[in-house]
């Protein structure tokens, strides 16, 4: 048998290889880490999240929210692929979540140095789980307010390939500035605050308010007062196929545009 024939054998890969490949797919750059920790941290019901990034997110990206946080059964779960709060068997067709796949956590955690630290509202201790290239370590009691905390170090470090297509720490930041902002219009309800190291480069407060008035505001805030004064109102619904499908925001009249 030749050598190639050898190679050619069909096995099965390991985990940890297999979360790597997923990373590939589920993340390509520090900005889609922040997307899916930020989403997942408006899921839980988060009034306030905080994110802290240095090196552009390859050195650090730690996403701290004050949602309804988790047990140390869940902790465990929480970085195990395809394990999710968020779907259940007969809910394919109605998903009103921001992610459901459980890909998020597990892909982050097999290509950076990782920590999941959480505590569940109905609970008086938090717990803390460390991760390195996919190696995980025993649970730790942890010391915090209810809602929970991810902080990832040396993204990539673990897959260097990627590193590769990475840009200069400038953009790659800009990129995850930009994911916030627009995080940050849908979800006028929730205080967001973005820092580079100690720099804070992002931060806006709750909007109080009915959703139409209050996304407006937000809008605003973010865009500047020139597009809230050129903003139409847009709340439609149609009937299609046996479905219902609902539009509802703000659209710039084509009189007003900016170049980006």
């Amino acid at each position: 048998m030749s050598l190639w024939s050898r190679l050619l054998k069909i096995r099965l890969l390991s985990e940890n290889t297999i979360n790597q490949i997923a990373a590939g797919e589920v993340i390509e750059r520090p900005a889609s880490a922040v997307k899916e920790l930020v989403e997942n941290a408006i899921d839980a019901g988060a009034d306030n999240i905080t994110v802290v990034m240095a090196g552009g997110g390859r050195d650090l990206i730690s996403v701290s929210d004050d949602g309804h946080g988790m047990g140390a059964g869940e902790l465990e779960l929480a970085v195990e692929r395809h394990a999710t709060s968020k779907l259940r068997e007969d809910d394919l067709t109605d998903i009103k979540t921001m992610g459901f796949r459980g890909e998020a956590l597990p892909s982050i955690a097999s290509v950076s140095r990782f920590s999941l630290s959480s505590r569940a509202e109905d609970s008086d201790e938090g717990w803390k789980l460390e991760i390195n290239g996919g190696r995980k370590s025993p649970l730790q009691p942890a010391a915090m307010n209810h809602g929970t905390t991810i902080v990832v170090r040396d993204l990539f470090y673990s897959t260097p390939a990627r590193l590769k297509f990475m840009k200069t720490e400038r953009t790659e930041f800009n990129y995850a500035l930009d994911v916030i902002k627009r995080l940050a219009m849908a979800h006028p309800e929730i205080s967001f605050s973005l820092l580079d190291g100690d720099r804070r480069a992002f931060q806006t407060s709750a909007v109080p308010g009915d959703v139409p008035d209050a996304q407006l505001r937000r809008l605003t805030a973010i865009l500047g007062s020139e597009f809230g004064d050129n903003a139409l109102y847009i709340d439609v619904v149609r009937e299609i196929d046996g479905g219902r499908i609902s539009l509802t925001g703000y659209a710039g009249l084509p009189t007003y545009s900016r170049g980006n």
